[in-house]
């Protein structure tokens, strides 16, 4: 076996192992209040901490009661809904971040007018920016996906362009030096240097956009009233929870792996570029 292969193994391993880790102590805590009294805030009763294999078993049950529709194939397809969304919005951001990141990098001018706000702006509740976006939308006559995936963008586009910015200023002064000696232009430095510097500081920001970007299209989805997305399939079983708890939290885990799928994404491209590349010091993980 390869050490790559190695790697891949035991990353696996890893993550089957902290899954167990997590049923385990689930079930371990329902059963100690169960059979104690002793709740530590949260009750172990069926009606608010439900089984594991009853989530897992309602996954292959009827989504409502009289209904034909899979659980599990009506929060695939909300999934799919909201991940064409959020795809929209990382975009977007991952491109508007990087843009700026850039401009931040060549103009000190800039950097001391606009660091501030892109600051600034992550302070601002993104549950009072949605409902904002939607009245627009909806005056504008803009499709409701929009909105949404401008949320999702909004979310993303602050780690692309911190570490836009770090990536771009980490080359080695001498390096810079060197280029400039052999009469290279600022795009050959750029070319050459400074970006192939900056990916390994990227991707582990568009992974942190990645998730961001799902969590902004599933808060966008609520006052949107977009029905067939996660966001409105979170929220119709939540009204439900003390009824059937165990599909609210089948939900919750649908969007939680869609959230693992987009950065599994994410991290098969960097592997893809940066091939044989190891993190600088200093980059996020």
């Amino acid at each position: 076996m390869t050490s790559a292969a190695r790697a891949r193994a035991t990353a696996a391993a890893s993550v089957a192992g902290i899954l167990v880790a997590l049923v385990l102590v689930w079930e371990g805590y329902k059963a100690f209040g169960q059979a104690t009294g002793v709740e530590l805030g949260v009750r172990t009763n069926d009606r608010a901490m439900p089984h594991v294999w009853d989530i897992a078993g309602a996954l292959v049950a009827p989504a409502r009661r009289g209904g034909e529709d899979v659980l599990a194939v009506l929060l695939l397809q909300a999934a799919w809904v909201t991940w064409r969304t959020a795809l929209v919005g990382f975009v977007a951001g991952a491109v508007g971040g990087t843009a700026l990141g850039l401009l931040l990098v060549r103009s000190r001018v800039a950097e001391r007018g606009l660091m501030p706000y892109v600051v600034a702006s992550q302070t601002v509740p993104v549950l009072a920016i949605a409902p904002v976006l939607i009245t627009w939308a909806r005056r504008s006559e803009l499709p409701l996906w929009v909105p949404i995936a401008i949320l999702s963008g909004y979310l993303a586009f602050y780690p692309v362009t911190i570490a836009t910015v770090r990536g771009l200023r980490s080359p080695d002064p001498l390096a810079r030096e060197l280029l400039r000696s052999y009469a290279s232009s600022g795009g050959q430095r750029f070319r050459l240097l400074e970006l192939p510097a900056a990916l390994p500081f990227l991707f582990p920001a568009l992974k942190i956009a990645a998730t961001a970007s799902v969590i902004g299209a599933i808060v966008g989805e609520l006052p949107a009233g977009q029905s067939d997305g996660l966001g409105r399939q979170i929220l119709g079983f939540a009204a439900s929870f003390s009824s059937a708890p165990e599909k609210l939290f089948a939900s919750v885990a649908a969007a939680a792996l869609l959230g693992l799928v987009f950065v599994g994404l994410v991290t098969a491209t960097e592997r893809l570029l940066l091939h044989g590349r190891g993190a600088p010091s200093g980059a996020a993980t």
